[in-house]
C-alpha cells in the first residue's frame, strides 16, 4: 500500500479542482490517500525580501513535510486567464526555495479542469513542464473540459471522459506499485 497526497492548486472555497481531485482520489482503492486543501495553509506572497527577513513560512515547511511523507501525489491544477493561478505558483515558489528537489522520487498524477472547453489545458501543460525540475515524475495527466457540463453529483456524466479518467487512474495505480 502506497501513501498518496492529493490536493488542488486553488484557493477558492468553491474550487471545482478541489471537487475533481476529491472525486479522483476516491476512485483509487488499496492505498492510503490523504486529501488536503492548500487554502487551509497560511502562505504569504513570495519575495526574496520576505525570505531573507522572516525565513520560510511554517506552513510551507508543513506542506513540504507532507509531500516528503507520501510516495505519490495527485494534483489538480486550476487556471486563471490561461495561466497557472498565482496562488499555486506562489506555493511552488516557496517550496522550491526551501528545497529545490522537494518532489524528488515522487510519482505524480496531474489533472486539471475548468468550466471551459479546454479544461485548464494551458495550466496543465505549464505544470507538466515545471514539476520535473523539482524532481517529480509525471506518470499521467488529464485535462477535464467543461466541468459544469460533465460533472454532477460527484459523478462524471460523460462516459468517454469517465473512461479516460479510469485509464489514467489505472496506469497511475500500476506505476506507483513499481
Amino acid at each position: 500500500m502506497k501513501k498518496i497526497l492529493a490536493f488542488a492548486g486553488s484557493n477558492s472555497s468553491t474550487s471545482i479542482n478541489q471537487q475533481f481531485i476529491r472525486h479522483i482520489a476516491n476512485r483509487i482503492n488499496g492505498h492510503d490517500i490523504k486529501i488536503i486543501k492548500l487554502r487551509d495553509y497560511d502562505i504569504p506572497m513570495f519575495s526574496v525580501d520576505k525570505q531573507s527577513t522572516n525565513g520560510f513560512p511554517l506552513d510551507i515547511q508543513v506542506i513540504k513535510n507532507l509531500i516528503s511523507e507520501h510516495d505519490a501525489l495527485m494534483i489538480s491544477v486550476n487556471e486563471h486567464n490561461g495561466m497557472v493561478s498565482a496562488f499555486f505558483k506562489n506555493i511552488l515558489d516557496w517550496l522550491s526555495r526551501l528545497d529545490r528537489n522537494f518532489l524528488a522520487h515522487k510519482k505524480i498524477l496531474l489533472v486539471s479542469t475548468s468550466p471551459g472547453a479546454r479544461g485548464a489545458a494551458s495550466s496543465l501543460e505549464y505544470t507538466k513542464g515545471i514539476l520535473p525540475r523539482f524532481g517529480g515524475q509525471i506518470i499521467e495527466s488529464f485535462s477535464f473540459p467543461s466541468f459544469n457540463d460533465n460533472f454532477e453529483n460527484d459523478s462524471i456524466q460523460n462516459e468517454v471522459l469517465n473512461m479516460g479518467i479510469e485509464d489514467v487512474l489505472t496506469t497511475f495505480a500500476h506505476e506507483i506499485e513499481d
